[in-house]
């Protein structure tokens, strides 16, 4: 009689067993089958908009690309490629590119991460005033703010007044039409640009963590740099590559404070389109600095992870 029993029980317990996997099964089934629809109508709503977005962006680059190996006449050429790699006039505009470039960036994380330590330490209120006050150049043109710096860096301008004035210096300095004059406009304009991304970067971490380090020994020194610094990697990283990206692009700072001196990659593309009418020339030099672009981009990627860059 007990045999009967427990084999019952048994032959009741694989029964459950069986049904409840068929049970999951279908389940899971049920569950693919409405994640797959719903992918499907996710594509369907956003690939009208994919399509125009990728029109946008691959059209003219396409068509740059092409103009940059045709001659005039429809003739393949590389010619445009091979000036730009042999001629000293384009290997040192790439250099004076990189050199505003890599000291713009340098200058705005110097300038940016203790002001972004600081906000992030004040109270709400208080931050949000000081982060108001680092987006009120966005709300003027870059155009403007350019001629501004070139009021106060030039020769008779408030800087050079001020400094002779109190007697620190005896001749005024070359802050305008120059090197210098470039990077400091450069570096107004791009410092907000740092500051965003690394702002939010410092507002997330948890300030219990350096205590918790504070407390277990480490000095405030060390707990900054081994705790704090680490974790606001992320969003230094991400506003590094935005200011280095966009700096190799840019057209209205130096070419104003530069005073025809200085010359970049995009103001070497604007002189080769308006005083020779050359766009073979000039859309070869757009090709290679998209190309440098996005060669910075991927060796970041690789070495950093672009992934935990900006997505925390």
């Amino acid at each position: 009689m007990t045999n009967n029993i427990i084999a019952a029980k048994g032959e009741s317990s694989a029964l459950l067993s069986s049904n409840s996997t068929k049970a999951k099964g279908v389940n899971s089934a049920l569950l693919s089958s409405n994640n797959t629809k719903e992918k499907s109508i996710l594509l369907g709503l956003s690939l009208p908009s994919t399509l125009i977005i990728l029109i946008v962006i691959l059209a003219p680059v396409l068509w740059l690309s092409s103009l940059s190996v045709l001659t005039p006449g429809g003739d393949f050429t590389g010619e445009y490629y091979t000036r730009i790699f042999s001629s000293d006039l384009y290997v040192k505009t790439f250099i004076v590119t990189f050199q505003i470039s890599i000291s713009v960036t340098l200058f705005c994380v110097l300038l940016g991460y203790p002001l972004c330590y600081w906000i992030s330490k004040m109270p709400n209120k208080w931050a949000e005033i000081a982060m108001i006050c680092v987006l009120v150049p966005f709300w003027t043109s870059v155009l403007v703010r350019t001629y501004a710096w070139l009021v106060l860096l030039q020769r008779n301008g408030l800087i050079n007044e001020t400094l002779l004035s109190t007697g620190l210096i005896n001749e005024p300095l070359q802050l305008a039409h120059n090197l210098t004059g470039s990077i400091i406009g450069m570096v107004h304009i791009m410092l907000p640009f740092l500051i965003l991304p690394l702002y939010a970067s410092m507002r997330a971490i948890d300030g219990d963590l350096v205590r918790a380090s504070i407390s277990l020994g480490s000095s405030p020194r060390e707990a900054f740099w081994r705790v704090f610094v680490p974790m606001s990697m992320p969003g230094l990283f991400a506003g590094v590559v935005l200011v280095f990206i966009m700096s190799l692009g840019f057209y209205v700072t130096p070419a104003l404070l530069g005073g025809g001196k200085v010359q970049m990659l995009a103001q070497r593309i604007e002189s080769t389109i308006t005083f020779y009418a050359n766009w073979g020339a000039a859309s070869a030099l757009g090709v290679v600095l998209l190309l440098i672009a996005l060669a910075v981009i991927y060796a970041l990627h690789r070495t950093f992870g672009l992934d935990r860059l900006f997505m925390r």
